[in-house]
């Protein structure tokens, strides 16, 4: 669910303002590293979000946004350091898109896993 918003995000709703501020660093997506990326993320999430045994709807929530946060924060202060052309606008946008997709994500992951597997 994240890889999909993420990629709506990028390719409809913000690409626009992607492209304007560091649209020359931008190549095409290249699928293994984003695959592999998503794949880490969701065990991430899984393992530091949600795998708590008294995990709620508020506390993944919160836990989701925080984990989204320091993910893309790390991203975006590292790429602030080394890249000429990032912009603080381009990192507030992209760390809040991350707190907020994952926090949806983790929350909506764990209402299908209660679904799946009610909690006895």
């Amino acid at each position: 669910m994240a890889a999909a918003c993420k990629a709506g995000f990028l390719g409809i709703l913000a690409k626009g303002f992607f492209v304007s501020e560091v649209g020359d660093m931008l190549g095409e997506v290249r699928a293994l590293p984003a695959i592999l990326f998503y794949l880490l993320y969701v065990f991430g999430v899984l393992i530091f979000v949600s795998a708590a045994p008294g995990a709620t709807a508020r506390s993944t929530w919160l836990y989701g946004a925080l984990f989204g946060l320091f993910c893309y924060a790390t991203f975006d202060l590292t790429s602030l350091a080394l890249l000429k052309h990032w912009s603080w606008a381009v990192a507030a946008v992209d760390v809040s898109w991350g707190a907020i997709v994952t926090a949806v994500s983790s929350t909506a992951g764990l209402f299908v896993a209660d679904r799946l597997v009610p909690k006895p």
